[in-house]
């Protein structure tokens, strides 16, 4: 979906499909026929964006075969869909049974992850509709916080460095600039967008910036205003924001809310869980520890990754933090001209939810899907933007 913005520019408003993985080429195709043209549908709309995401083997076998990937092409036009985006933080096996610590790897210390996103610029410089000049891929922010000292810091700038010298190499060839957007999350070397301004600036490029995600930041308990007044002014740029909702339970403490979040604890994602205090912030790194041990304070309201559907909040005694990505959104599109132009709505956790609130069909998924970005797009327009057909 494409926005006016008052001062001109146009607001590209996606869905990612990390929501529905497939690790081979046909099960992208496959997603989008069955997924992500039936939520275009249900919307409306002539033309539909979707934050794709590819796996390592269905983009090692797209850059490998120039036929396969006018096909892609081709079936992207097909079903009335674009792609100005790419999610290129889970490598492979975001559909296995448990994913839990396996997504951060391989992380920028390693020349897999470096191989990868190449792989993905080469492929979103191909994919981009004619009349775009602009992509973004958002990516690992670096690495999982354990065993990342100093040498692993120069390693991962190193490689950095590289892609970004070859992003400027492409636009050179293609025309198309593309620019890669560090995604900080709970429990990695850059968890909130602080932990982003040192390695960011040290890098100096400006190909290379930070994804804003509403539910991270929520997670981390950042304050928007003050999160974005920062990387203003370090001059970090932003050529993405993921937009989604964190779990939120105000008093942790009562046996009902214990229960309440007890049953969002599952086995395939990790559910950083957060609280703030007066001495800072505390965490585990999963929803089971803090809510069956002691070592998370719970005089304070806590805070999960877990992405809860925009629309959809879950009952009391919980909620979500749908008024922390309400505040940023205003942030980033209220003002004269767009923080960023790429905006892509990431519920991935669909079938992770409780059983009771699962979609248990391919249209009710595409129902919720389509919901989530109806907020979306009333909240972008209430804003001022103009929905473009």
């Amino acid at each position: 979906m494409r926005f006016r913005h008052p001062d001109g520019s146009t607001v590209h408003l996606a869905y990612c499909t990390n929501v529905h993985p497939a690790e081979t080429l046909d099960g992208v195709l496959a997603q989008l026929r069955d997924h992500c043209e039936p939520v275009r549908r249900r919307l409306g709309r002539d033309r539909l964006g979707i934050g794709l995401w590819l796996a390592k083997d269905a983009a090692h076998a797209l850059t490998g075969d120039p036929a396969a990937l006018r096909t892609l092409r081709a079936e992207l036009d097909r079903r009335g869909l674009e792609v100005v985006t790419l999610n290129g933080f889970p490598y492979e096996g975001f559909g296995a049974q448990e994913v839990k610590y396996r997504v951060y790897q391989p992380d920028w210390t390693r020349p897999e992850r470096l191989s990868h996103t190449t792989d993905l610029a080469l492929l979103l410089a191909a994919v981009l509709p004619d009349d775009v000049t602009e992509g973004s891929i958002s990516t690992l922010p670096l690495a999982w916080r354990t065993a990342f000292d100093a040498h692993a810091a120069d390693t991962a700038r190193t490689a950095l460095a590289t892609l970004a010298e070859r992003l400027d190499a492409l636009e050179e060839l293609t025309g198309k600039s593309l620019r890669i957007a560090l995604e900080p999350e709970p429990g990695c070397t850059i968890e909130t967008t602080t932990d982003a301004i040192a390695p960011l600036t040290a890098l100096s490029s400006p190909r290379i910036g930070v994804c804003l995600d509403t539910c991270h930041l929520a997670t981390s308990f950042e304050d928007p205003h003050t999160a974005l007044d920062a990387l203003a002014t370090a001059g970090i740029p932003l050529p993405k924001a993921q937009l989604s909702a964190a779990l939120h339970a105000e008093h942790p403490h009562l046996p009902k809310v214990r229960e309440a979040l007890a049953a969002f604890a599952e086995p395939r994602f990790l559910h950083q869980t957060r609280t703030r205090t007066p001495s800072g912030l505390h965490g585990t790194d999963d929803l089971p520890e803090a809510v069956t041990g002691r070592s998370l304070p719970d005089t304070t309201p806590w805070r999960a990754h877990f992405h809860v559907p925009l629309h959809a909040p879950p009952a009391p005694p919980l909620t979500s933090t749908l008024d922390v990505f309400q505040d940023t959104l205003t942030l980033l599109l209220g003002g004269p001209q767009p923080l960023t132009r790429h905006l892509e709505v990431e519920t991935y956790t669909w079938q992770a939810l409780p059983p009771a609130l699962r979609p248990r069909t391919r249209g009710r998924l595409a129902d919720g899907i389509a919901a989530e970005l109806t907020l979306a797009r009333d909240l972008l327009t209430d804003l001022g933007l103009k929905e473009l057909p």
